[in-house]
């Protein structure tokens, strides 16, 4: 299991980690699927997560869930973390975990690497937190 803070962007299904739901939005419908995106985080760093499907239904705010290749990448111009077609997605707890808000590793713009092509680095923030569900006052 890797922290959330040590996640680049890449189009592969290796990610295993876990996290905690702290936040959902609403429901919406991409072509004929459910999909809802979700604010998760670990004691590192935050990130958004988009569920799929039966996924949006199925978990729950301060739920644990442990993440088996998943896939962090850029979903209609927005960089999430997902299951994806290959990972898996399981609750594994809820409420009891050390967590952090910011940085959240979606409001940072990436770019190639200069030295590797295949690989992103950190260019800017673009907001310590997350501009779709802001911090309460």
């Amino acid at each position: 299991m890797i922290p959330l803070k040590d996640m680049v962007p890449a189009a592969a299904n290796n990610i295993n980690t876990r996290f905690i739901i702290l936040d959902k939005g609403k429901m919406t419908l991409e072509g004929e699927s459910k999909a809802c995106l979700a604010l998760v985080a670990d004691e590192t760093t935050a990130v958004h997560f988009q569920f799929w499907g039966e996924e949006c239904d199925a978990f729950e705010l301060g739920d644990i869930v442990c993440l088996v290749n998943g896939i962090f990448s850029y979903n209609r111009h927005n960089l999430v973390l997902r299951a994806g077609r290959r990972g898996k997605i399981e609750k594994v707890g809820e409420f009891t975990m050390v967590y952090v808000e910011t940085p959240n590793l979606s409001e940072i713009c990436w770019v190639p690497d200069p030295n590797n092509s295949n690989k992103y680095v950190r260019e800017s923030v673009l907001s310590p937190y997350s501009r779709i569900f802001p911090p309460l006052p």
